[in-house]
């Protein structure tokens, strides 16, 4: 009987372990997505480069810290919002909006097969902007 017992217990606890690294798993890979620039553009002040970027965010909410990360460092931190789409993008890509002063501001970020975008700091509620740079 306490065989029985300790038996059962080790398989729910497994079951338990196996199931929180699943989501944990699943969780750290949603925070997380490529973008590649095809043009320099700003973001936070800081001006990208034409180029390959990895992308990590943290946040529980719509409201998020991103992370632009290239050659394993990160070369900006911008404020940026998770907005629900209606439908899953069809392509990686992003969206700018030409500033007055000659500058390209990066607006938001698009993943394809993604029901969500991330628009990027205070101008995430604009709508206004013009697709670039569709990533195949």
């Amino acid at each position: 009987m306490n065989v029985s017992r300790i038996s059962s217990g080790l398989v729910l606890g497994l079951t338990l372990l196996v199931a929180t690294s699943g989501s944990a798993a699943t969780n750290s890979s949603q925070n997380k997505g490529s973008l590649n620039i095809q043009e320099p553009v700003t973001v936070n002040g800081t001006r990208l480069a034409m180029g390959n970027y990895q992308l990590k965010w943290e946040g529980t909410g719509p409201d998020v810290a991103l992370n632009i990360i290239q050659s394993h460092k990160i070369v900006a931190t911008v404020p940026a919002r998770l907005v629900d789409l209606a439908r899953p993008g069809r392509a990686d890509g992003y969206e700018t909006r030409k500033e007055e002063d000659g500058s390209t501001l990066l607006t938001s970020i698009d993943f394809s097969g993604k029901k969500y975008q991330l628009a990027i700091g205070q101008d995430s509620a604009a709508t206004d902007e013009n697709t670039i740079g569709s990533q195949k």
